[in-house]
């Protein structure tokens, strides 16, 4: 299959459709969450953690976002950008990551957050970006396939501790309020990322622009909603004494 960065000239100069698809789970998320902090507040009564209704949409959103990740990448890699931009945005995504772990050690000192969907992201976009961009179709699938089966195949105690969990070969879920970890993940951001690069013009057509307008801002999106959520919450308990 040729690369779509054989003819630059012919990208288009955005992707409305992809960064759409990206606002959808943005809203999507932002509306999960509401009702996670309503639970955690003691409003509503539901179980995040087992009850497939909620374990499932979370499958959903995190599916959405990495598959728009690898999406991205690929459009980044075919429009030939340079390391400097790359190494720029990932340091954004890693540095928020940072800050959701610290952030999740405050508010939930007992299953704070070591790999969630941004540590996730950071690091499969370096797999990405340093070797796996370079592989054809047919062998990305090959090894998506592989990754999304690896966690149901492959276990061990030794990928059990929170500093070597983020592998995925677990032979539990750990206790964590977010854990995407690059085994079965890989997976979907490579499948968005032979997608895009397959049909890079499918993703150029017209789009709900407040979609795809909220999914260009989707990281600083997603790095205030949580605190704003929460903080009208507490407001909100607040005044009702």
């Amino acid at each position: 299959m040729p690369e779509a960065s054989a003819a630059p000239t012919a990208q288009p100069a955005r992707f409305d459709r992809l960064d759409a698809l990206r606002g959808l789970a943005i809203v999507w998320m932002a509306a999960y969450h509401f009702c996670f902090d309503l639970n955690h507040s003691g409003w509503i009564q539901q179980d995040f953690y087992r009850d497939p209704f909620w374990t499932w949409q979370r499958t959903g959103i995190v599916s959405l976002f990495l598959f728009c990740a690898g999406g991205g990448q690929a459009f980044a890699v075919a429009a030939g950008q340079g390391a400097a931009r790359f190494w720029r945005r990932w340091g954004q995504v890693a540095g928020c990551a940072l800050l959701v772990s610290a952030g999740s050690w405050f508010m939930f000192p007992q299953s704070w957050i070591s790999f969630g969907v941004l540590h996730g992201i950071a690091v499969m976009l370096l797999l990405l970006r340093l070797g796996l961009s370079r592989l054809p179709a047919l062998a990305l699938l090959a090894l998506a396939a592989a990754a999304l089966a690896a966690p149901a195949l492959l276990q061990s105690p030794v990928f059990d501790t929170r500093w070597t969990n983020w592998v995925g070969l677990v032979t539990h879920k750990p206790i964590t309020e977010d854990y995407v970890p690059v085994l079965p993940w890989l997976g979907v951001m490579a499948l968005g990322f032979v997608v895009a690069r397959a049909r890079p013009r499918l993703w150029a057509g017209p789009a709900p622009r407040p979609l795809a307008v909220l999914g260009r801002w989707s990281l600083s999106f997603y790095m205030v909603h949580q605190p704003v959520l929460i903080g009208a919450l507490m407001a909100v308990q607040a005044l009702k004494g």
